[in-house]
């Protein structure tokens, strides 16, 4: 059996059977209003707007619904900026003990500003313990924000920015 290494976002490694892997393509907006660029805060981590992508439903359909659960905005998806992958180890929240080794499939939509109002009011009960917050961010700032995921997804955007300037 194939062994590979995972990581989670604190950078700790797991070796894993491939067997023990599970596969999620996700989705994730790059949306750039006024010098900014909309972000997710979760204790102090940032992350992009967006996430897994459920069956039935094309990766743009997947952006479209999380960006709007994850901060109240509506967005229209303009073309795809990038792919990577990884494999990354995830903590179960109720349980440290409990962990889901991924294989995931990253898709990073450059996506423009439709309309809506930043609100929480589509986050789950359980996004909402764990304080995800949806803001603007000075693209100024973009270096120092402490990225929430095991893909350094910043370099992205700087390269759809620079492409779009």
């Amino acid at each position: 059996m194939a062994i590979i290494t995972s990581s989670d976002i604190y950078g700790n490694t797991y070796e894993v059977a491939i067997d023990q892997l599970s596969w999620r393509p996700s989705a994730y907006a790059i949306v750039v209003h006024e010098d900014h660029i909309l972000m997710v805060s979760e204790r102090g981590l940032f992350h992009l707007p967006g996430g897994g992508v459920e069956l039935g439903e094309t990766p743009e359909q997947a952006l479209i619904r999380d960006v709007g659960e994850e901060t109240g905005l509506q967005v229209a998806v303009s073309e795809l900026a990038g792919v990577r992958t990884t494999f990354f180890t995830q903590a179960h929240k109720l349980t440290i003990m409990e962990r889901t080794h991924v294989q995931s499939l990253l898709l990073y939509y450059s996506c423009d500003l439709v309309g809506g109002t930043l609100s929480i009011d589509g986050l789950t009960e359980d996004e909402r313990a764990y304080g995800l917050t949806p803001e603007w961010v000075s693209i100024s700032r973009l270096d120092e924000v402490a990225v929430g995921s095991t893909v350094d997804w910043r370099p992205m955007v700087k390269e759809t920015l620079a492409s779009t300037r």
